[in-house]
């Protein structure tokens, strides 16, 4: 399905009523659940999954834990869930890093060798900068770079991440010099925004919420296809004459082996979380767009997003 029609989808979804209270379901079999991540902790990912199994503990009956495997850009992480016995009791959180990972640094065991579980929502980047920074919009740390070659500073998460191929596409598209500093995960790209080591870090919104609200740091653009409804004064950076734009998902991955009937009740568990009140609250004001895939479609995704990662990665001369 197409990306535009698969968020106008969304769209209407997020408009529909959901009950106060997820239905009961069959108690899940393994506890307890361990989440791995390769994502330091306050970054999106590890806040991505503790949001989560807040929802789904009550109604899959069981006990999470999120582990943080730091490593490879992944390539630790992916590993360690890899081997794990296929009996439920462990999984992966996937973004597109995982992908990235695998095709650039080729690892032991790259995302090919978990299976997709579920894919859960789509994840809008932005574009952020401290508030003491003089810069107010992404056009304007661009122009700062071209005026000023090989000065400008730029962050991403780590070096196999979409946020990181962004940057390189951003620079690309410019005709800028620039460098593009990586980092372990988004809590540690954010102190060096912060403490202005970097004139830019790009991230989610989810990852940067509570130094919005602090009133520490400023967007500059959305890196998508439109503005997001919570902050429609930031203008995307097509909208700044950067053709930029990033498609983030954020799912779960599982040893190979897996039995269909524990898919199948994650699916349904997920999806019950999502129709809760309280989770569609948080998921709302973290501008993430649910995109529900069960284990079939999200396999079928993940080999459709690895070929249009590696065309990209090809285009920047990255790989071969």
């Amino acid at each position: 399905m197409p990306l535009a029609r698969r968020l106008a989808i969304a769209a209407a979804l997020l408009a529909i009523p959901f009950a106060a209270d997820a239905p009961a379901q069959t108690k899940y079999p393994v506890s307890p659940v361990t989440l791995v991540t390769h994502s330091s902790p306050g970054g999106g990912s590890d806040v991505f999954l503790r949001e989560l199994i807040k929802h789904l503990t009550p109604i899959m009956g069981t006990t999470f834990a999120v582990d943080n495997v730091r490593g490879g850009s992944g390539a630790a992480a992916m590993a360690k869930v890899a081997k794990a016995p296929p009996n439920g009791g462990m999984f992966y959180a996937t973004t597109p890093t995982y992908i990235q990972t695998s095709l650039l640094s080729k690892p032991e065991i790259g995302y090919d060798g978990l299976d997709p579980l579920v894919v859960v929502f789509l994840d809008p980047e932005v574009i952020y900068t401290r508030t003491q920074s003089p810069f107010r919009t992404l056009a304007d740390a661009v122009a700062h770079a071209r005026n000023n070659p090989g000065r400008g500073k730029w962050g991403a998460a780590n070096p196999a991440s979409l946020e990181r191929i962004a940057l390189e596409q951003l620079k690309k598209k410019a005709g800028v010099q620039a460098a593009v500093v990586s980092h372990e995960g988004g809590g540690d790209l954010m102190i060096n925004v912060l403490n202005g080591t970097l004139d830019f870090g790009i991230g989610e919104i989810q990852e940067l919420r509570a130094q919005l609200e602090a009133g520490k740091v400023r967007l500059l653009g959305v890196v998508s296809e439109k503005r997001l409804p919570d902050f429609p004064d930031v203008p995307t950076a097509r909208e700044q004459g950067l053709d930029v734009v990033v498609t983030k998902f954020r799912g779960l991955a599982g040893p190979k082996g897996m039995p269909d009937e524990l898919a199948a009740q994650w699916e349904q568990a997920v999806r019950a979380a999502l129709a809760t009140e309280a989770y569609r609250a948080e998921y709302t004001k973290e501008s993430l767009i649910p995109a529900v895939m069960g284990r079939a479609e999200a396999r079928a995704f993940t080999t459709k997003f690895a070929g249009e990662v590696a065309q990209t990665l090809r285009e920047l001369g990255v790989i071969k």
